[in-house]
């Protein structure tokens, strides 16, 4: 992107605000963000909308690393329990919106825990929510493999959005033109 793409602007913010507002505005309890160690106005963008900031040592190698290093601060920090989950969701997707994370939050069944996946036109996106008892099994991943790994391993619910925005993330200055573009109803 040629900059940190987390804060470029985004209707009248930054991408990652609007990113927070939306979790901040919708049932989950806490919001925990991993920040890359040179990130230092990342972090404080995160820090000033309200979310628990962890801070990587190391650059994480991949997002498993990231979200690794997020559990462990959550375990520690909130003493999860067997009933609770957590949900992981790329931070690049500004469009994602409260509605659509609480529709994910309503399918978990605290009594009979499995991970719920939101799914839109038949692809499933993010967030994806997993039963805190699964949390462990991320440290326990072999290097190849990712979070998907713990989906062909157990129980998936899907919940089906009619957001299309579960799906729609940015990579590139092209991406990012068209969920600008989208967003404005262009």
């Amino acid at each position: 992107m040629g900059r940190p793409k987390l804060l470029m602007p985004w209707g009248g913010q930054s991408v990652i605000e609007c990113v927070l507002a939306a979790w901040r505005a919708s049932r989950v309890f806490q919001v925990v963000i991993v920040v890359h160690p040179s990130d230092g106005d990342l972090a404080e963008t995160c820090r000033a909308a309200g979310v628990n900031v962890v801070v990587a040592q190391a650059p994480p190698v991949d997002m498993k690393a990231s979200v690794r290093l997020g559990l462990e601060f959550v375990a520690a920090k909130f003493q999860p329990t067997a009933e609770d989950a957590w949900l992981v969701a790329p931070a690049d997707m500004p469009l994602l919106s409260a509605v659509a994370i609480d529709l994910v939050l309503a399918a978990h069944d605290a009594k009979s825990p499995r991970i719920v996946v939101p799914v839109h036109a038949g692809r499933r996106g993010h967030p994806v929510l997993f039963p805190w008892t699964l949390a462990a099994e991320v440290a326990d991943l072999e290097a190849e493999e990712g979070l998907t790994r713990l989906l062909q391993r157990h129980a998936v619910v899907e919940t089906p959005s009619p957001e299309q925005a579960i799906l729609l993330d940015f990579d590139t200055p092209a991406d990012y033109q068209a969920l600008q573009n989208r967003g404005r109803g262009v």
